[in-house]
């Protein structure tokens, strides 16, 4: 007698149903990637913006990037993207991009269709 796995590989309704299934949870995963990469983004442009302000409002000098890069990774130490290298580029990025709006915009045309 042939095995059920075997019998229902053969059949076109079943193909057609596991082929759609796959596609679905390929579709999500890759929405889920793309909402937690827009996510990320939009947090390192507020890390940047906020050390930017705290520089420029409590005249604080580079070293603060140094301390708080070592308190970060000391506080989330499964993350990764806190050095002090990272830090200051999330700094850059927020001198580069002051609008908020800018990185909103930006994630709406990321397509969310694969």
């Amino acid at each position: 007698m042939p095995k059920a796995s075997s019998l229902l590989s053969n059949n076109n309704n079943y193909r057609a149903l596991l082929e759609g299934l796959k596609e679905r949870i390929q579709s999500s995963q890759l929405k889920a990637t793309i909402a937690v990469n827009q996510e990320m983004i939009l947090l390192y442009w507020q890390i940047g913006q906020e050390i930017l302000a705290r520089q420029q409002a409590e005249g604080w000098g580079a070293k603060v990037i140094t301390q708080l890069s070592q308190d970060l990774r000391q506080e989330f130490p499964e993350m990764t993207g806190f050095s002090a290298r990272n830090l200051g580029y999330m700094k850059s990025f927020a001198e580069a991009w002051p609008d908020e709006a800018i990185l909103h915009q930006l994630g709406a045309k990321i397509p969310l269709e694969a």
